[in-house]
């Protein structure tokens, strides 16, 4: 016997199918929406994390800044304090300077040559005198070039010929000069001959502080100089 479907059966399998990728279709938009949730949702939380973190970044960058100012401030005191301790290390080892200049011109000065003024600008002397002879000044510079722990450099800056009149009869030859020496500070490295005497008078007791000099005057060029011999 032979069966004839007569029901409309391609209808229902289009209508199974229909309903089938309908299904499949709102199954995979949920799927969809979950999984752009999840995404959603762990950016949220990634952000959150970075927007905490930048947070704490910038409250330690704060911290560190008013560390760094402060940082700043004490050294600005402490350079402060530094330049202040070496003006007065300064101040406490030139003091003596002037007590030392007129001491070593007194061992420097040749026989024969008399200084008539003295000026001193900063650690530069400017020394004026008159002397028999050109050879005296001539020893005389050497003696502050070589002999001397406390001056330096001395430079001739001019030396001129005058006469002087020891008497009425009696008329001298002399030399007028002026010249420039360089004065150390204490504070300056000596040579090792001279470290006996630095010892020396670093052990000696403290002398006032004497104010720097402008002008010293010495005996006059005519009663010093010797009479000539005939």
């Amino acid at each position: 016997m032979i069966l004839v479907n007569l029901l409309p059966h391609r209808e229902a399998a289009r209508k199974r199918r229909r309903e089938v990728f309908f299904t499949t279709l709102g199954i995979a938009a949920l799927v969809g929406g979950l999984i752009c949730g999840a995404v959603y949702s762990w950016y949220l939380a990634q952000i959150e994390s970075q927007r905490g973190k930048n947070t704490f970044l910038k409250t330690e960058i704060t911290r560190l800044e008013t560390q760094i100012k402060d940082i700043a401030s004490l050294q600005s005191e402490i350079a402060a304090l530094r330049a202040r301790q070496h003006a007065v290390e300064d101040l406490q080892g030139n003091r003596n300077l002037p007590v030392y200049l007129l001491n070593e011109l007194v061992k420097q000065l040749p026989d024969g040559v008399y200084i008539n003024s003295m000026k001193q600008d900063d650690q530069t002397i400017l020394i004026a005198g008159v002397a028999q002879s050109n050879e005296r000044v001539s020893e005389l510079l050497r003696n502050l070039a070589n002999n001397s722990p406390w001056l330096t450099k001395p430079e001739l800056v001019e030396i001129t010929a005058s006469t002087v009149a020891l008497s009425p009869r009696d008329q001298r030859r002399v030399s007028n000069f002026s010249m420039r020496v360089g004065l150390k500070r204490a504070t300056d490295p000596k040579p090792a001959s001279s470290a006996a005497s630095v010892n020396a008078a670093a052990l000696a007791p403290a002398l006032p502080a004497v104010p720097a000099f402008s002008t010293v005057v010495a005996k006059p060029a005519s009663a010093a100089l010797p009479a000539s011999k005939t």
